[in-house]
């Protein structure tokens, strides 16, 4: 990924997007080509391991894997309008662009087919988006034996974390003006998330 030096990320910033994404895209090379699948995961920092579970039936974890898999991570994103950029009515030299929050990351996947496992894991996912809930769910709320017939159709992936390619693209390069014209559009759409990111990562 194309990282110029003032949309690159500290390992704070790094850490922050690894442990609060969205949906993942788990991407292997496989003989018959790529296979991709949309995926909650859960970061486990001092393991330094993303992890999440696949359907059984889904063809993907039983492909061997050519190299590393790359998991791509994704935080806030956002149409910019140049009608935002305070430099529009300075010289007009504006063009739209795209905002947005995002991190490859490389490692050697490892599939666990072992329901005791997979239960530590789907556990640990809900625990962490069921956090902000005002009655948080929990996997013990339901009935084991509709858990277990649950957890016999996933199965369990890991990525053990070699590298990581992130970029912060938050107007760094604009001027302060654009940047705050920037975040008061966001904000007028509704969009506070981008926005907020911004202002955080802003030079």
């Amino acid at each position: 990924m194309y990282i110029p030096a003032h949309f690159a990320g500290d390992e704070q910033a790094v850490h922050d997007l690894l442990t609060h994404h969205g949906v993942a895209d788990l991407v292997t090379a496989t003989a018959d080509g790529l296979l991709c699948t949309p995926l909650p995961m859960v970061y486990d920092a001092d393991r330094r391991v993303l992890a999440g579970h696949v359907a059984r039936n889904n063809e993907q974890w039983r492909r061997p894997v050519i190299g590393e898999a790359m998991v791509i991570v994704r935080g806030p994103d956002a149409y910019v309008s140049p009608t935002w950029y305070a430099s529009k009515a300075e010289h007009g030299r504006v063009v739209p662009t795209w905002n947005y929050v995002t991190a490859h990351v490389y490692g050697t996947l490892t599939v666990h087919d072992d329901p005791e496992w997979v239960g530590d894991l789907v556990r640990r996912l809900s625990a962490h988006h069921e956090a902000a809930m005002p009655r948080p769910w929990a996997v013990d709320d339901a009935p084991e034996r509709f858990i277990t017939g649950q957890l016999r159709a996933i199965v369990g992936v890991e990525v053990a974390i070699s590298r990581v390619e992130a970029k912060f693209k938050l107007s760094q390069n604009r001027s302060a003006e654009d940047v705050d014209g920037v975040v008061e559009g966001l904000r007028g759409y509704g969009d506070e998330r981008t926005a907020e990111a911004m202002l955080r990562h802003r030079i």
